[in-house]
């Protein structure tokens, strides 16, 4: 089949990738425009258009597809011309409009990191580790207006662990969502008959994903250690739970793991113990949380041995 695949960071370059070693043709790769990154802020190209670019596969970077504007029609036109089967879309960041998800024969599959309708938008992965959600999964649907509410064609189920952070979380659910695509779209039959069998989300069970910020990224010491340990694996590795140590300084937290150390009358947020287990602190509903992976400002993260070693932290310390 005449394939266009749209992505752009690495959780669809696995999936590119994992095409790539299919017998289908990749007419054409879209991604969204160099972005500056890094301290020096040089224009960097997408993981997905370097694999793309690695490939010699043809790579388009449109600022949008409106209808509204002449750009816009130029790059459904472009899209239109490429004569594809189907289109795969996995975190393209671009919102595609009807006159494109009608374009190709088959239409647009996304690749979405959550069991639809549970967590549709932009960060199911944290946001299913911040909730406590114990499993989540990759679903392949087939692309409709609305935000995430296509027709369900594939789900795959993953276990979240108690140790699982945004990070490895995403890494599972990519090599998920590679291996399901190649599944759905083993062959002409395979995707027709998915086609057939998709399933109508439930709008009643619909969650929203919210979009992180780095203000909700800081630690609230009055909430219990459970949902904090939770908030501190969704946040990493962005935008990374913090606190304040005072005014002037953030100290970024990586790790945490519940405490064993027992309760005490201590206020939320003072340390209670500094061991090599990490730095225990009070926190809300009489529980202790132990970071075990802090970063001070200009330096790099520190496990909870090397913590211990500099004695930045005293027992007693309040942190904000």
């Amino acid at each position: 089949m005449r394939i266009i695949f749209a992505g752009t960071p690495e959780f669809a370059a696995v999936a590119l990738n994992a095409l790539l070693k299919t017998p289908h043709d990749i007419v054409a790769v879209y991604t969204q425009p160099d972005r500056k990154a890094g301290r020096g802020q040089k224009l960097t190209a997408s993981a997905v258009k370097q694999l793309a670019l690695a490939h010699d596969l043809p790579v388009f970077q449109p600022l949008h597809f409106k209808s509204s504007t002449e750009e816009g029609l130029a790059a459904q036109q472009q899209l239109a011309a490429l004569n594809a089967d189907v289109m795969v879309v996995a975190a393209y960041g671009l919102i595609l409009p009807q006159a494109v998800l009608d374009t190709p024969k088959y239409g647009c599959l996304n690749i979405h990191g959550s069991l639809l309708p549970r967590w549709r938008g932009a960060a199911p992965i944290q946001r299913a580790i911040a909730t406590g959600d114990q499993v989540t999964g990759v679903t392949i649907m087939k692309m409709a207006a609305g935000l995430d509410t296509g027709d369900m064609m594939l789900k795959t189920l993953c276990p979240i662990l108690a140790s699982d952070t945004s990070a490895t979380l995403h890494d599972k659910l990519a090599v998920q969502g590679a291996e399901a695509i190649c599944t759905v779209l083993e062959s002409e039959q395979t995707l027709q008959q998915a086609l057939a069998d998709s399933e109508v989300q439930n709008d009643s069970l619909a969650v929203y994903a919210h979009k992180l910020s780095k203000a909700e990224a800081e630690i609230d010491w009055t909430q219990d250690a459970v949902a904090l340990d939770r908030n501190i694996r969704a946040f990493n590795p962005w935008p990374v739970a913090f606190c304040q140590l005072d005014d002037n300084i953030a100290l970024r937290v990586w790790e945490s793991r519940l405490s064993d150390q027992p309760d005490t009358a201590a206020q939320p947020g003072e340390i209670v113990a500094i061991d090599k287990k990490g730095v225990h602190i009070k926190c809300g509903q009489h529980t202790v949380l132990c970071l075990t992976s802090l970063q001070w400002p200009g330096g790099k993260p520190l496990n909870a041995v090397q913590i211990n070693q500099t004695q930045k932290l005293k027992v007693g310390q309040i942190l904000q």
